[in-house]
């Protein structure tokens, strides 16, 4: 049997955040449910699943394309703000389109043997995949070069800046330098958690506070998502047993510690 051509697409931003069809049609129930919750269930997700995906797509768009009131698991609600709005209607848009084009090129190619069928390597997807749970889109805001590392200021919101060490070979690679647009990829395991009030001294460059939107507990692990403003959220997996010595819950206010060196920067 002739495999079919099926467009899957995948929008870009001018800032370079990517979202994938999946993720838009969680947008778009979202928007037409006005509960997360409602538009998991309608497409099959669990409700942590989706939560991730939303979180996900305001870390990566340079602003928020759902926000949320609280409420919980059994209530509150979310609405898709007018950019959210926006990119849904241009994902319709292109994505209809594209596939008019490439109905005309399948009907080409299956009514001429001499064109043989585009190779799934040929096919790629430009999408970057990473393990990495914290993926933040941002600008260079400056670089500070050494005799063998460079230290990289990457600003993601309003409110956060994350200082990354790279080596000088890196920098001249990648061509970094102040204004270009780059991800910061943080491992949930990497971030370490203390009360917001606490002082410690430590040698991590970023401290990050945030709010405490969820905890989940597992059998050994926990997972922590923080509320770090402007729409981004920061995920953080430590053992069950510090969880419950902070007292971790929702609401409450905690500081993310992450050495530099420990922050990969990518470039779209």
């Amino acid at each position: 049997m002739t495999p079919s051509i099926r467009p899957v697409l995948s929008l870009v931003t001018d800032n370079g955040g990517h979202a994938g069809e999946s993720r838009f049609h969680l947008l778009a129930e979202i928007d037409r449910t006005g509960s997360i919750s409602a538009a998991a269930r309608a497409l099959g997700l669990s409700y942590k699943g989706a939560w991730d995906a939303v979180n996900a797509l305001n870390n990566l768009f340079p602003r928020p394309m759902v926000v949320t009131q609280a409420g919980g698991r059994h209530g509150g609600g979310a609405t898709v703000t007018e950019e959210g709005r926006r990119a849904i209607a241009v994902h319709r848009l292109l994505t209809a389109s594209f596939g008019e084009i490439v109905s005309s090129l399948e009907r080409t190619i299956s009514g001429d043997p001499s064109l043989p069928f585009p190779t799934q390597s040929l096919l790629w997807s430009p999408i970057m995949k990473t393990s990495a749970r914290n993926t933040y889109h941002g600008t260079i805001s400056g670089v500070q070069h050494g005799a063998v590392n460079a230290e990289v200021a990457l600003k993601i919101s309003e409110k956060v800046t994350l200082t990354a060490i790279i080596t000088e070979q890196s920098v001249a690679n990648l061509n970094i330098a102040p204004g270009l647009e780059a991800y910061a990829l943080i491992k949930a395991s990497t971030p370490i958690l203390i009360a917001d009030d606490e002082t410690v001294l430590t040698s991590a460059r970023n401290r990050i506070v945030g709010t405490v939107i969820s905890v989940e507990p597992g059998a050994v692990n926990a997972e922590v998502i923080l509320d770090i403003g402007d729409g981004k959220t920061l995920c953080a997996i430590i053992t069950d047993d510090s969880a419950k010595t902070l007292a971790i819950k929702p609401g409450n206010r905690l500081c993310a510690l992450i050495k530099a060196s420990q922050i990969i920067l990518a470039l779209g």
